[in-house]
């Protein structure tokens, strides 16, 4: 049995404007193809087929485009954020209801070329409530913001560096519906800050991968995507 997988896709994109001005990040042109058509392309190769697109900002425009799944062999749905922005926490927590007991998280504006299913593996495995998916950067690609020791992340903050951080949040989390269960729906939070705070608790697992992760948040990271996803179109089977 796989995962369901929440995509984050409500955000304003304001450092990609003028490109997002009258469309969502979500289908920005990159390689020829609306962005979302790339990362629902990687996780239907890997058997990822069922989807909650949370979306926001211009998300009607997702729905059209998009639509249901069904040609493409995937089930999708959709839960929006409504006239207040609930922040990345509180759109996964009105989708708990779509998305079940556990699920996959990633954002809309990433494109992450790792083994989901080895990622599926070490989350059951784990036996915690959430597991971060990790790279070692060293501040290369950003600023790395993880100490990751034993299997775990001991360490997780948006908000403070620290010097023995050389790992990175590479975008894909695993979690239980549970951890999201106690917020109140319809209350504005983030989830960084969740899982910072269960990295302090010690129920944080943490996977590494060795691939590099692709986005398209800036207008670098958007050409650098560009030019992967024009080299590297996804690989059926790549679990």
């Amino acid at each position: 049995m796989t995962l369901p997988v929440a995509i984050l896709a409500g955000g304003l994109a304001t450092r990609l404007r003028p490109l997002t001005e009258k469309i969502p990040k979500a289908l920005v042109e990159v390689a020829g193809r609306p962005f979302i058509d790339h990362q629902l392309a990687l996780l239907r190769a890997q058997g990822y087929a069922r989807v909650v697109l949370c979306i926001g900002h211009l998300g009607e425009m997702i729905e059209r485009h998009v639509g249901d799944g069904t040609r493409e062999g995937m089930r999708i749905s959709y839960v929006a954020d409504g006239p207040r922005l609930l922040g990345t926490g509180g759109a996964l927590r009105r989708a708990l209801p779509q998305l079940g007991p556990a699920f996959f998280v990633l954002y809309g504006d990433s494109y992450l070329p790792c083994d989901f299913a080895a990622v599926e593996q070490a989350f059951q495995r784990a036996r915690l409530p959430a597991l971060m998916t990790v790279l070692q950067n060293d501040n290369r690609w950003d600023r790395s913001n993880v100490i990751y020791e034993n299997g775990r992340v001991a360490v997780y903050s948006k908000k403070v560096q620290l010097e023995a951080m050389r790992y990175i949040d590479y975008g894909l989390s695993a979690m239980s519906a549970e951890i999201l269960q106690p917020r109140a729906e319809g209350e504005p939070f983030e989830l960084p800050d969740v899982f910072t705070a269960l990295a302090e608790e010690g129920r944080l697992a943490g996977f590494e991968v060795q691939e590099r992760f692709y986005e398209i948040g800036s207008s670098a990271g958007l050409a650098e995507t560009e030019a992967y996803l024009a080299a590297h179109p996804p690989i059926r089977g790549m679990q």
